[in-house]
């Protein structure tokens, strides 16, 4: 493999935040080549950011999207491809009101930048998906001391746990050591939103809140989870019998999004984000790798 060495152009935007130290950190690296895997991931290692979303201009004018964890590439990425999105507008490459898809491992991800919104928000279309009723795992309710009130699997490969509407999650400790067989590989726990703290997401009030942890993807606990939403928000659609629904996830880096259904199968996050960094990296040594890149798809 070739390698290259010059300065990278890179931002770190906190996702789904309305302001600094809030949502979801992602670096989001811009490339004019194809950088191998084994080089976006040690990069994605030095980063220690829940994901960092590499951004690909290819010949026909199209984007390639691809994400990475700290120690490995994740399919689907909610958080860093508003990340993506925010980052490419920075950069002069997307305009306000402008639409574009970018190609993933999960197929195409039409996203755009919304006009006149302050901070600067954008929207994204992430596949989603049903959730499959499954025995709740015996070690569960007795971790949380509570019992649930629904657990399903997903395509995705995330469980969903239902929990009790007053039940404290926004108080729960760290739990994903504690995690056990298929719940390691990315565990939803979500309940109605409780009225008490008055919380705005685009002036809208939270409708439900979850928190999301994946140990056995390199995370203990993710912050604000796009992939997490889109997977859940169809269900509290349908229980609450609402077109559009706001989700709230209270992490100790907080944040949320208004969830809508475009089309079956597919859910649309708007969210604000915040640009914390830019400049350009001096990592060096990056190996090309066209082959790595060829396996993207559109819608």
């Amino acid at each position: 493999m070739a390698l290259i060495s010059h300065p990278v152009p890179a931002v770190l935007v906190e996702a789904f935040a309305a302001g600094p130290m809030q949502g979801n950190g992602a670096a989001v690296v811009l490339l004019e080549q194809p950088a191998s895997a084994t080089w976006m991931q040690a990069l994605a290692a030095s980063f220690k950011q829940s994901e960092t979303a590499f951004l690909l201009a290819l010949a026909d004018g199209t984007w390639a999207l691809r994400w990475f964890t700290p120690s490995c590439e994740v399919p689907l990425c909610g958080h860093a491809t508003l990340a993506a999105t925010l980052a490419l507008g920075h950069w002069g490459r997307l305009q306000a009101g402008q639409t574009l898809e970018l190609r993933s491992r999960s197929g195409g991800l039409p996203v755009s930048l919304l006009a006149g919104e302050a901070p600067q928000a954008a929207s994204l279309v992430l596949p989603s998906g049903p959730l499959r009723a499954a025995p709740t795992p015996s070690y569960l309710e007795p971790l949380l001391g509570c019992r649930l009130e629904g657990y399903w699997s997903s395509g995705l490969g995330y469980r969903v746990a239902l929990l009790p509407d007053h039940w404290p999650l926004a108080s729960l400790g760290p739990i994903a050591q504690a995690l056990q067989a298929d719940d390691r590989g990315g565990l939803v726990l979500m309940q109605a939103w409780s009225e008490g703290e008055q919380l705005r997401v685009l002036d809208q009030c939270p409708d439900y809140q979850l928190r999301f942890f994946a140990p056995d993807l390199g995370i203990e606990e993710d912050p604000v989870t796009g992939s997490a939403h889109a997977l859940v928000a169809p269900w509290w659609m349908l229980r609450l019998n609402r077109p559009k629904v706001v989700g709230w996830q209270p992490s100790g880096r907080r944040g949320g999004m208004i969830c809508e259904s475009p089309a079956p199968g597919f859910v649309r996050l708007t969210g604000t984000g915040h640009l914390l960094w830019d400049g350009h990296l001096n990592a060096g040594g990056m190996e090309l790798d066209p082959q790595g890149w060829s396996g993207l798809a559109t819608c």
